[in-house]
């Protein structure tokens, strides 16, 4: 048997990319699957990928910065299949209004920020919850970042955002560890997704210099992320809660200053390479 049959999932952002390859992975290991997003066309079609594979999917428009659409998603799960086993919370719009430092940073751009990047994973959290109560347990996994752990110039709503996350799901973890529910962080490291692929293919010099930034020597994959929740999701992790599991191909693990004489050497020896931003 597939180690999700009888299961049902919720993913976020799942139309595409992180979320995309999440979707697929649950499906085909046997979970029923809700895809929430707000592009209606690629969600469709990722659900219909995954029917003509032989799984079980079902799509809901979701601006997850919204209480009541996410609402109307825990619910649709349970009309659906009737019970809810795992909450996958991927999604994330970048605000109109672009990032910054808190001088530059509007509160508009702020708030808009923090809905989708924190409270969207306590509200839904919060709905989600009960049923997974009473479905004796369950497993939320929320995306984090590698900027969750690091920071970056100028980027304090989603630096803020991401590590928020960490510290959301550890609570989490304590609250619903009782409940038979664990909740695990992923930090993932520069992912290709679909998008991203079309940014590299007009640099690929620049992906070689990001890939050459990896210890392993490329950057991530979808499915990489996608392999690491359906592994926080099943009973072999079935000890593991509170955790925030870092899958960046050894991305942060470098000591910065071997690091930074590795990359100019790199640029002496790549004069064709273009930086990547």
């Amino acid at each position: 048997m597939s180690k999700f049959n009888g299961k049902v999932a919720i993913v976020t952002g799942g139309a595409a990319g992180i979320g995309g390859a999440t979707s697929r992975l649950l499906a085909e290991q046997g979970a029923s699957v809700l895809i929430a997003d707000i592009n209606m066309a690629e969600a469709n079609a990722n659900a219909e990928a995954i029917r003509s594979a032989g799984g079980t999917a079902e799509v809901i428009s979701t601006n997850v910065g919204r209480h009541e659409e996410i609402a109307a998603m825990v619910q649709s799960a349970i009309d659906h299949w009737g019970r809810l086993d795992i909450l996958v919370n991927n999604a994330f719009s970048p605000t109109d209004e672009g990032d910054g430092d808190a001088l530059t940073v509007t509160e508009d751009a702020w708030d808009a920020g923090m809905a989708t990047l924190v409270k969207a994973h306590f509200l839904a959290a919060k709905h989600a919850v009960p049923h997974m109560r009473a479905s004796g347990g369950g497993s939320i996994v929320n995306i984090s970042s590698v900027h969750g752990l690091l920071m970056a110039p100028r980027k304090l709503i989603y630096e803020a955002g991401k590590s928020a996350v960490i510290g959301v799901t550890k609570q989490m973890a304590i609250d619903f560890g009782p409940d038979g529910i664990r909740v695990n962080a992923i930090c993932p490291g520069h992912i290709v997704t679909e998008r991203q692929q079309e940014r590299w293919d007009e640099n690929p010099g620049g992906l070689r210099y990001f890939e050459d930034q990896y210890p392993v020597r490329r950057t991530g994959l979808p499915l990489d992320i996608a392999n690491a929740v359906s592994f926080l999701s099943s009973e072999e992790a079935s000890f593991i809660t509170g955790h925030a599991l870092v899958v960046d191909g050894g991305l942060t693990i470098q000591l910065q200053e071997d690091f930074s004489v590795r990359q100019v050497h790199y640029i002496r020896d790549h004069p064709d390479a273009r930086m990547p931003y």
